[in-house]
C-alpha cells in the first residue's frame, strides 16, 4: 500500500486540503484516515507515543466515521513546525525631490550670470528646508547649494556698495579741500602799522 502512487500523492493531515481543516461532523474518507495514521506514525517514531498507544489509536483511526473522531486521536500531539519564512527586503518608495529645493539650486547657479537670482535662491532655499522637515522629501543638498551661493552673492553685493559709498565720500572731501583758492594779500594794498595810521588820521602827522 505504501508503494501505491495514490498513497504517495495524498495530502498530509495538516495540509490545506487535509483532514485537520474539515468540519468535525462531516464523514471522513479512507484517505483522511491514512493522513491521520501518518501523523500517528511520526509521533511514534519521535517517542511521543509508546507501542500500545500507537496501536490503539491506529485501530481507532481506521474505525473512525467523522473528522471529529479523527481529530480527537491527535488532539494531544503537536502540529508540524511551520517552515521558516526567508527574510525579504522591503523596498520603501523613494520620495521625489522637493520642487522648491530644485528651484533654489537653479536660481543659485544662475546668480553669476544674472545677479538678481540670488534673492529667490535664498528665499526658496529656506522654504524648501522648512517644508522637507515635515514631508520627508529629498533635496536638502540642492537647497543648501542655493542658499550658499545666494547669500555669498548678496554679501558680496553689500560689500561692494559699502566700499563704493566710502570711496565717494572720501573723494568728495578731498575735492572740496583742494579747489578752494587762496586769495592772499592784494598787490595794491599796503600794510601800514596801526600806530602810524592812527597818527596820520587823528594828529595830522605824515
Amino acid at each position: 500500500m505504501a508503494d501505491d502512487q495514490s498513497y504517495r500523492a495524498r495530502p498530509g493531515y495538516f495540509d490545506p486540503g487535509g483532514a485537520a481543516h474539515m468540519h468535525g461532523s462531516l464523514r471522513a474518507s479512507d484517505t483522511d484516515r491514512e493522513q491521520l495514521v501518518d501523523v500517528l506514525k511520526a509521533a511514534f517514531s519521535e517517542g511521543r507515543l509508546d507501542q500500545d498507544e500507537y496501536t490503539s489509536r491506529m485501530e481507532q483511526a481506521y474505525s473512525a466515521k467523522t473528522y471529529g473522531e479523527l481529530r480527537a486521536l491527535v488532539a494531544d500531539l503537536p502540529g508540524p513546525v511551520p517552515p521558516a519564512v526567508p527574510y525579504q527586503y522591503t523596498r520603501y518608495p523613494i520620495k521625489p525631490a522637493n520642487s522648491m529645493a530644485v528651484a533654489s539650486m537653479i536660481f543659485g547657479l544662475a546668480t553669476p550670470l544674472f545677479g538678481l537670482t540670488a534673492i529667490p535662491a535664498v528665499i526658496l532655499g529656506h522654504k524648501a528646508r522648512r517644508q522637507m522637515r515635515y514631508t520627508g522629501e529629498r533635496g536638502n543638498g540642492m537647497a543648501l547649494t542655493g542658499l550658499v551661493i545666494g547669500w555669498a552673492a548678496i554679501g558680496l553685493f553689500v560689500l561692494l556698495v559699502t566700499v563704493g559709498i566710502l570711496a565717494a565720500i572720501a573723494s568728495t572731501g578731498h575735492t572740496s579741500y583742494t579747489t578752494t583758492p587762496y586769495l592772499g594779500t592784494p598787490a595794491h594794498v599796503q600794510i601800514v602799522p596801526l600806530t602810524q595810521s592812527y597818527a596820520h588820521h587823528h594828529l595830522g602827522q605824515p
